[in-house]
């Protein structure tokens, strides 16, 4: 055993190290994601009687996301790439701070906390996908998102325990005189913590900065267009796959305990699979993989929506778990394989790909949240959640023909080595 592990991490390093640097960096920030994903939610939930205020924030982060990615584009002309993935992994503690400062919840200052959030993604999420694409190669993507879909497995098991946990048990042993309030204070700390930490150590994958280049245009190639209906169609339901476990397991099985507890649990049984996929799962394996993804989140959707109970929600939600980094695995290194082509084809700067790409899945954000707030205040709360999810479910399963009909255009030539053993180690990180 101790074997095979020493061989797994020789074989870590001796990938270049801007694609090390970056997977450490995603290790310690995805140790906040779950606080930002499942447990703001959750505080909301708390705070307040409106359960489509939830969804009112992830609108509002979705909103922040493309807007920021064009001011980084403009940015990334002036200021160092580093600078700028650092400032927005450092913006969710403010964005959380905004939201704890709020004396009552109401929609516009959610939706501005929410807003915030979104800035802090876009400077995140628009770094990190351009320093994913030029630190990796077709050839090692899926092993580089294997590892980082890994991390983010792993951390989905250690932090809602232990967050889930904390909370429960200030409410019940009374500390803080029983304000529960309090563990989320706390919780923004901690958070600003980790950002600095993982801010800190992106400065030392001396990344580059794209080249200056025009980042905005209106026409692309065709198969960049099958690209963006893809995003689109994972937009739909990306507002959903955050948002939908936090309000299923608050309304119908418990409070934070149950929350972290159910998240570990289902998170702990995927983790070794997902990390054995991406080692050793090839190029021409993402379709299947992408297939089974899909599948997953129709059939928790059916299990939810069949059910509508508590057991219905854990089905769900252990389906979900599965189906999100398997969806992932397989999505990232096709986007990133597209945006290879077409910009060697147009000879145009990848940025503008991330950005236009970025628009796509918002068009989808956008259709979907906005179905879920009208549902919940106009019909229902109980409708939204147990209907409109199983519709959503079944419109993302188009995306396998989108993706099967990218894979089989004539600009798409994935390369048919796979992944070798790298031959020289470099220093660590």
């Amino acid at each position: 055993m101790l074997k095979k592990l020493t061989h797994e991490f020789t074989f870590f390093m001796a990938h270049p190290l801007g694609m090390r640097t970056l997977l450490l960096t995603n290790l310690i920030y995805a140790l906040v994601l779950p606080i930002i994903e499942l447990f703001i939610g959750a505080y909301i939930m708390r705070n307040s009687s409106d359960i489509s205020l939830v969804v009112v924030f992830q609108l509002a982060l979705y909103t922040g996301i493309p807007a920021t990615f064009m001011i980084n584009g403009f940015l990334l002309n002036h200021v160092h790439i580093s600078r700028l993935y650092s400032f927005g992994m450092l913006l969710s503690g403010i964005s959380m701070t905004a939201m704890m400062l709020l004396k009552e919840l109401d929609t516009f200052g959610v939706f501005m906390a929410g807003l915030i959030m979104g800035l802090s993604y876009g400077f995140f999420w628009a770094n990190r996908d351009f320093l994913a694409l030029s630190t990796t190669e077709d050839k090692n993507r899926n092993y580089y998102y294997g590892i980082e879909t890994f991390f983010y497995t792993l951390t989905f098991i250690i932090v809602p325990f232990l967050v889930g946990g904390f909370i429960a048990t200030t409410q019940k042993q009374g500390w803080f005189s029983g304000q529960v309030n309090v563990a989320y204070y706390m919780l923004t700390g901690v958070v600003f913590v980790l950002t600095a930490v993982a801010s800190i150590l992106v400065h030392r994958g001396k990344f580059q900065n794209p080249k200056k280049a025009p980042f905005l245009f209106l026409k692309f190639d065709p198969l960049w267009n099958k690209m963006l209906q893809l995003s689109a169609l994972k937009g739909v339901a990306q507002g959903y796959i955050v948002t939908a476990p936090v309000m299923l397991i608050m309304k119908l099985v418990g409070e934070e305990g149950e929350l972290g507890l159910i998240q570990s649990i289902g998170a702990l049984l995927s983790a070794i699979l997902l990390y054995i996929i991406g080692r050793v799962a090839k190029p021409e394996h993402r379709l299947r993989i992408f297939t089974a993804g899909l599948s997953l989140f129709v059939l928790g959707a059916l299990f939810n929506a069949g059910l509508y109970s508590s057991v219905g929600v854990i089905l769900f939600v252990l389906c979900l778990i599965f189906a999100r980094p398997l969806l992932d695995i397989a999505y990232f290194p096709i986007q990133l394989g597209v945006i290879d082509l077409v910009a060697a084809k147009e000879k145009r700067n990848e940025f503008a790909y991330i950005f236009n790409h970025e628009l796509g899945l918002y068009a989808g954000r956008l259709l979907g949240c906005g179905l879920f707030i009208l549902l919940a205040r106009y019909v229902s709360d109980d409708i939204a959640l147990r209907y409109a999810l199983l519709v959503i479910a079944l419109v993302q399963f188009l995306s396998i023909f989108v993706a099967k009909s990218i894979l089989k255009d004539p600009l798409w030539k994935p390369k048919a080595a796979t992944v070798q053993e790298p031959a020289a180690l470099q220093g660590p990180v």
